[in-house]
């Protein structure tokens, strides 16, 4: 990551990173996006339902679209939000009070690696929607993610991946390293954000490499698929 101050470490870059972008972030993800980030959290929510979650933990929770969607479809679930950034959970909590959803959606500052406000064992579900790979210390967030889950309780990544295909790899990366920085800086204003982006999604681990990192961490029964011709990937574990 190309730091904006080269004496911040990576959390304190991410966190001025998104609140610069907070205002713009909704907007811009969908776009950029053609609208299948959508698709793609619409099918976590689902595989979330599956599991008659009463207590969710959303790592990274940004604007709170998932957050939102999770309190819409799973009767009764109490869902906890938490974010680096305080510019994006202030556009959280505007949207979250617009849906009526403020006794069901708790929201607070906070990163993977120290999530102090989770007593070990209290979650039945944690999320994390395109924010594992802006974690610090990969393995650390994930550890600490593991201990506020019950035994069986289920961790559900959705995160940005390089596609396989040579012919996809080409286009997305195209339009990733050279469109989509353009376009984000000419409407975010911020086209440090927009660059890091694709970066990060490079330096991500492969799906086997992420797998082998969970196991590492004490998961088990890890498993992921592709979406999107494998722009993107939904992982998940159990504790």
């Amino acid at each position: 990551m190309k730091p904006y101050n080269e004496e911040q470490t990576k959390k304190e870059q991410v966190e001025e990173m998104f609140d610069n972008i907070a205002p713009k972030y909704d907007k811009l993800n969908h776009i950029l996006s053609f609208n299948i980030d959508k698709l793609w959290r619409r099918r976590v929510m689902r595989i979330v339902r599956r599991c008659a979650a009463h207590n969710i933990l959303d790592v990274a929770t940004g604007t709170g679209d998932l957050a939102i969607a999770m309190a819409r479809s799973i009767d009764r679930a109490k869902i906890l939000g938490v974010d680096l950034s305080e510019e994006m959970l202030s556009v959280a909590r505007q949207k979250v009070d617009g849906a009526g959803l403020a006794s069901r959606i708790e929201l607070s500052k906070g990163d993977a690696e120290q999530l102090s406000m989770v007593d070990d064992e209290t979650m039945d579900v944690v999320t994390v929607a395109f924010g594992v790979r802006n974690f610090e210390n990969m393995e650390r967030g994930l550890a600490e993610i593991r201990r506020t889950l019950k035994k069986g309780g289920k961790l559900v990544v959705l995160e940005f991946s390089t596609p396989r295909s040579a012919v996809v790899r080409w286009a997305y990366n195209l339009y990733s390293h050279h469109l989509l920085p353009r376009i984000g800086a000419m409407i975010s204003k911020d086209r440090q954000a927009y660059t890091y982006l694709p970066e990060s999604i490079d330096e991500f681990p492969s799906p086997e490499r992420f797998a082998e990192i969970l196991r590492g961490v004490g998961f088990t029964e890890v498993s992921y698929r592709s979406q999107s011709f494998g722009i993107a990937y939904i992982h998940e574990a159990i504790k």
